[in-house]
């Protein structure tokens, strides 16, 4: 099992999974851009970040299902680490945070720090830190 460090914000995730003989990135990318820039007046409130969003119901709709779609795939692609480290700028990392404990999930966060924003190499380099000193 690896240990994973990730940074979120609602637009993309950058997960990065270290083990002892190796490391892997991957990259989750959330709401497409057709969503989010289909209007110009109008906004939908995702956490504390007002996003563009769509006037009508429907799309709003839809633009809701592609954020929790996306929250999916990202524990999806970290359900099989032993440890987390949540990183982030917004309220994201805290959404991530209680959608892992309702999957039963959240033992395995061992830290969650405001960042604004990080390459893999930073995050894995936390991840190989969180480690030596955990």
């Amino acid at each position: 099992m690896a240990k994973v460090g990730l940074w979120i914000d609602y637009r993309k995730t950058i997960i990065v999974s270290v083990m002892e003989k190796w490391e892997e990135s991957k990259k989750v990318v959330s709401v497409p851009e057709q969503y989010a820039q289909h209007s110009h007046d109008s906004t939908i409130q995702v956490g504390c970040n007002p996003l563009h969003a769509p006037v009508n119901h429907a799309f709003k709709e839809i633009f809701e299902d592609q954020i929790n779609t996306y929250y999916d795939e990202v524990i999806a692609n970290i359900c099989d680490a032993n440890s987390i480290l949540i990183f982030g700028s917004n309220t994201a990392k805290y959404e991530l945070k209680h959608r892992l404990e309702a999957n039963k999930l959240g033992d395995r966060i061992v830290g969650i720090e405001t960042v604004d924003s990080m390459t893999e190499r930073q995050i894995s380099a936390k991840v190989l830190q969180h480690t030596v000193y955990a």
